[in-house]
């Protein structure tokens, strides 16, 4: 699969005002990831964090245009995350701290780039608040069945910026949608682990680790080193 051309799929490539401005006005020198679980303590915090740390291991400072936050449709507003997310996130060597908890605001969806929601669920609760949100909403799973499917090659090059990279991957996953589908209705589900024990955790762990691996590939052009 290619990623779209000018005047095909969502948008029209990478013009000038496009680059510039975002639907909403805003500037366009960044690229705003949200990660939507439900009460943003437990798997969209560990996303987050994932996402960060792993886009740091392959672009230090380069990534600092992407810029990715979290939220929960029952956002458990100013908690902390679940000491078993805290673990998990030390598994990986990521950074689990100055983590607050929010919950999900129109701002959020508004300001977001590429929204990535735990389950079908939060995708559809995303989508209902507007904001030509289900242009740019998937699950976190369903991403990563769309990427895969796009050659690397079609889209922008790193020396183009991170930012212009992630956008036109958006527009390629997105023009996929409908063509990829789940091979059942909870592949595309990364299971809530609040309250379970930590070899539950983990295993949760492991799945958003599997996959986001190849989304932050693609957002980087930088393959995880072995």
């Amino acid at each position: 699969m290619t990623a779209p051309e000018a005047g095909r799929g969502i948008g029209n490539g990478e013009g000038a005002a496009e680059i510039t401005t975002t639907f909403v006005g805003l500037p366009r020198d960044s690229f705003r990831i949200l990660h939507v679980s439900t009460g943003n303590v437990c798997r969209s915090p560990i996303t987050e964090r994932l996402t960060r740390h792993f886009v740091a291991q392959r672009l230090g400072v380069l990534g600092g245009g992407l810029i990715v936050e979290s939220a929960g449709t029952w956002g458990h507003e100013g908690a902390p995350m679940e000491s078993n997310a805290e673990t998990v996130l030390a598994d990986f060597g990521a950074d689990a701290s100055g983590f607050v908890g929010r919950e999900l605001l129109d701002e959020h969806v508004i300001r977001a780039d590429l929204v990535l929601t735990a389950t079908r669920d939060h995708r559809a609760q995303v989508i209902s608040m507007g904001h030509s949100a289900g242009l740019r909403t998937f699950t976190l799973k369903e991403f990563t069945r769309l990427v895969k499917a796009i050659d690397p090659a079609t889209l922008p090059p790193l020396e183009d910026g991170v930012v212009i990279r992630a956008r036109a991957l958006v527009r390629a996953a997105a023009a996929l949608r409908g063509w990829l589908l789940a091979p059942t209705a909870e592949a595309d589900e990364v299971y809530d682990p609040y309250g379970a024990p930590l070899p539950f955790f983990r295993s949760v762990g492991d799945e958003i680790h599997e996959a986001l691996d190849p989304v932050v590939t693609a957002l980087t052009g930088v393959a995880a080193r072995a």
